[in-house]
């Protein structure tokens, strides 16, 4: 298996830190934007988009911050997604900081799907 490359993208939201990550850290929240459908039991995930399904364990989760899970395909491996809540302290600037991986060749097609994705959360959220 070719090493996957990781990438970054900020992306500035302008909502509350508190609600963006309702957004990000619940079955619910994720399921208005990142999933059809989000399904949890304790630190196991289930996102599903057109009928198939994906399973990931959460890594971490720090309230109002950041939260953090692994694919299970990736279950032996150092990848990992983060979606993280950047605040400037003096703008006060909300940014979605976004860390994934993707293989050699998929980079920008990986952030163009972020891109699109956090497009919509943006749009549910009333943000510009």
């Amino acid at each position: 298996m070719e090493a996957k490359i990781k990438y970054e993208l900020e992306i500035p939201i302008q909502v509350s830190p508190s609600l963006l990550y309702t957004y990000i850290s619940t079955p619910s929240g994720l399921s208005e934007w990142y999933a059809d459908n989000v399904n949890s039991r304790g630190e196991n995930f289930e996102f599903i988009w057109d009928g198939a399904q994906e399973k990931a364990v959460l890594l971490t989760k720090k309230n109002t911050e950041r939260i953090k899970f692994r694919w299970e395909e990736d279950a032996d491996t150092d990848y990992y997604f983060e979606l993280r809540i950047q605040v400037d302290e003096i703008t006060k600037d909300v940014s979605l900081m976004i860390t994934d991986f993707a293989e050699d060749g998929e980079v920008e097609e990986g952030k163009m799907l972020w891109e699109n994705m956090v497009s919509e959360l943006k749009q549910i959220l009333g943000s510009t």
